[in-house]
């Protein structure tokens, strides 16, 4: 039999998908699953995104350029000069989701067997790009007791070595919901010069802030990064069109641009329909956005109010995107989360969670956390948390 690459037989599952089968089973057998694994959001997409796809008069659907049309870079640029970052066109290739974007930044920046820093727990398909890039992950831990601040400099200064080529952050983050402050970022920027090296930042979810005194700062704004600094971005969850699959790379280093494009280059261009429909996003009202973070915002607070209830659980509380993680009075939430799907149920419902221990890199650790992502309702909220709460009281005496 011939034999699969040991590159596609590194590669883990997804911690977020993997369990999809035991929930399609469970219901086919009548039970209810309220699915707090996937960060879809059920916002309404913008209508008017949903009409420029509708009306739109195209007969030849036909390839758009590699980097992205010229029409909607034009007005993306705009969109990032209103959040003060001073781009143009020229500093933006769009790409097949954030996906993309971040596959391309990681094989621009970095060879086989280089290394990048990243704090973890971080977004699970880092892991998975950076397997598939040839690209090592070198982890510096964040704890749930701190909140999953960035942890001090100096243990990123240990980790540096020559094949050191980047560090990545995700800000706000997936799956921590931490926010970067201004002073964390002005150490980061200070670390990436002194060693020369890029800073990717992974902004998706850049206008989920929730409390008054917060705001987000990217990595272009005026750090003194215009040669390290690489942002990843989608539309995926800001405009709730995540089967778009758009997304761009920003960077006002040329010689990133320019090697990307190559990279756009050879997988041709970017699907031209979800180009039309982003570029109409960019004209969602300023209202659309004041609702929805008033939205995630109460369901945050319901479900940490909720979760700290629950005897044994440690949250921390999330300042932006919308998930958290939930660390757990049990050894081994994976073993629960299929538990839940197969063996358990109250009332016909039940619950579908991500385990934790994929969104880390060093092993053994997050083995006893979930990610929770909060977009259900509140009431479904209140309601699956009643579940977890009634699960690990049964599954503690199992």
């Amino acid at each position: 039999m011939p034999i699969i690459s040991s590159k596609g037989n590194s590669l883990p599952e997804s911690p977020i998908r993997k369990l999809v089968p035991f929930s399609e089973n469970a219901e086919k057998n009548n039970i209810s699953v309220f699915y707090l694994n996937i960060g879809q959001p059920d916002i309404k997409t913008p209508q008017v995104v949903l009409d420029a796809v509708k009306n739109n008069t195209i007969e030849v659907l036909a390839y758009s350029r590699s980097e992205g049309s010229d029409e909607y870079r034009t007005k993306l640029a705009n969109y990032y000069q209103k959040n003060d970052i001073d781009v143009n066109k020229e500093n933006i290739i769009i790409t097949t989701g954030g996906s993309e974007a971040l596959l391309f930044t990681i094989s621009t920046v970095a060879d086989y067997g280089d290394e990048i820093i990243i704090p973890e727990p971080f977004y699970a398909n880092y892991n998975a790009f950076s397997i598939a890039s040839g690209v090592n992950i070198i982890p510096v831990n964040s704890t749930i007791e701190n909140c999953f601040a960035l942890p001090d400099i100096s243990e990123f200064e240990k980790l540096i070595t020559e094949k050191t080529k980047a560090i990545l952050i995700c800000n706000p983050g997936n799956p921590t919901g931490y926010l970067y402050s201004k002073k964390e970022l002005e150490k980061l920027a200070k670390i990436v010069k002194k060693h020369d090296l890029f800073l990717i930042a992974d902004e998706v979810y850049r206008e989920f802030i929730y409390d008054e005194n917060d705001r987000h700062y990217s990595v272009l704004n005026n750090f003194g990064l215009d040669e390290h600094a690489i942002i990843v971005d989608s539309v995926s969850k800001r405009y709730s069109m995540c089967g778009a699959r758009v997304g761009c790379l920003v960077s006002k280093n040329t010689e990133v641009i320019a090697t990307a494009l190559k990279f756009a280059q050879a997988r041709l261009s970017p699907p031209t329909y979800a180009q039309i429909a982003s570029e109409a996003a960019l004209e969602t009202p300023q209202s659309y956005f004041d609702d929805v973070i008033t939205e995630y915002k109460d369901r945050r607070d319901t479900l940490i109010t909720e979760l700290q209830k629950i005897d044994g659980v440690l949250v921390s509380k999330p300042k932006g995107a919308f998930y958290c993680i939930v660390q757990l009075p049990i050894e081994d939430t994976e073993d629960f989360a299929r538990w839940l799907l197969e063996s358990f149920n109250d009332n016909g419902e039940t619950v579908m969670v991500a385990p934790a221990s994929g969104f880390y890199s060093t092993p053994g650790l997050g083995k006893n956390q979930i990610r929770i992502a909060y977009v259900l309702k509140k009431d479904d909220l209140i309601r699956s948390v009643e579940i977890i709460k009634i699960a690990l009281e049964k599954y503690k005496n199992i």
